[in-house]
């Protein structure tokens, strides 16, 4: 394995003679789907599992681009419905969102990858995002459910008869962000069991990926109640048992990513797709140092970027000021870490990978 420093891809990070170019040569456009996996209930018990999709693509020269801003996160600037650029199959690239979060935490990943050539698209994993007015305690303890939503999307959006021509099936990537970044993983063949993921929490009470994060609202007695009583719940469970290894997915970029601290090699044994990791080396929920020999001992042939000075929140989109001031966990990075500067370094980076792995 070699391990990097983003500086060493990029000469510098911060430095004032390192500045990005202003604007974008390609227009990006911005459209949602409302699939859904009828093959797996919602968490309600109520009906398909839903797989509320943005999807981001190459727009025409002409296209009018808008700020795509909700509450203080910046996510972007694309054209919303706008017309595609041609009909050319593109390669594509499924993102995963980190905990509590939603596709659109990672528009600043797909814009760079679609000005690189690439179709992009993002589900709101169900239970497990604020897209959603209810959030439940299954979307935040049955991370392989997220692995699920990246293959039945697929084959979702190669079913859809505007977007499935325009998608090139022999090359198909998985990239995410924490959770997310593990859900990547899994997709295509790494597999933590939820039991032994609670077992090996028990011997490392003081890893942050084993302690609920603050906008769950529940408790370890609440999930031991649902194993014990839900049907959604249980059924999610024996499917937990299988790995996903959706062959079709020949590449994986994750971010930060999240359980890869409490795996063994048994664990990465089913995956076999070239593979890239970046951490930050401030990480304040992922264990760097776990997490780095983790992957050596499992995914000897995968490469490590290490980010100097960035904790765990720097991927998520840019904040505007307002943010900064007043939700400084999700916004604030430390000093000298520019947000928009680093996310497109990352994204020009992830569309080296893709172009040499797919």
């Amino acid at each position: 394995m070699r391990y990097l420093s983003i500086c060493a891809l990029t000469a510098c990070l911060v430095l004032a003679g390192c500045a990005e170019p202003a604007g974008r040569e390609a227009k990006v456009g911005r459209l949602h789907r409302t699939y859904a996996d009828t093959t797996r209930t919602d968490w309600a018990n109520a009906g398909p599992r839903p797989l509320a999709t943005t999807i981001w693509y190459r727009a025409p020269d002409d296209s009018t681009e808008s700020d795509w801003r909700v509450g203080v996160f910046r996510f972007g600037r694309n054209a919303l419905d706008a017309p595609f650029a041609d009909a050319g199959k593109r390669p594509l690239v499924i993102l995963s969102h980190g905990t509590g979060g939603s596709a659109a935490q990672l528009s600043w990943l797909a814009e760079g990858l679609v000005e690189a050539g690439y179709l992009v698209a993002g589900v709101n994993h169900h239970g497990n995002t604020a897209a959603e007015e209810v959030s439940w305690p299954h979307g935040f303890a049955l991370p392989a459910e997220r692995a699920r939503d990246i293959s039945a999307l697929i084959d979702r959006l190669l079913a859809d008869e505007d977007i499935g021509p325009r998608i090139d099936a022999d090359r198909i990537g998985a990239a995410g962000f924490s959770i997310g970044g593990y859900s990547a993983l899994a997709s295509a063949g790494a597999h933590l069991k939820a039991a032994d993921r609670q077992v090996r929490c028990e011997s490392e009470p003081g890893n942050p990926v084993c302690v609920l994060p603050p906008e769950a609202g529940f408790t370890e007695a609440d999930l031991q109640a649902l194993a014990g009583s839900d049907a959604a719940f249980q059924e999610a469970l024996v499917r937990d048992a299988q790995p996903v290894g959706d062959s079709r997915i020949r590449a994986v970029y994750a971010i930060a990513p999240a359980f890869v601290s409490l795996m063994t090699r048994q664990d990465f044994s089913s995956l076999e797709v070239p593979t890239r990791i970046v951490l930050a080396e401030n990480d304040e929920q992922i264990l760097l140092s776990a997490t780095r020999d983790a992957v050596d001992e499992g995914i000897p042939d995968a490469e490590v970027l290490i980010i100097p000075g960035a904790g765990h929140y720097a991927f998520l989109a840019s904040c505007s000021l307002r943010g900064k001031m007043f939700v400084g966990a999700l916004c604030k990075d430390a000093a000298g870490i520019d947000r928009d500067e680093l996310h497109g370094r990352i994204g020009r980076d992830a569309a080296k990978f893709f172009d040499a792995t797919l």
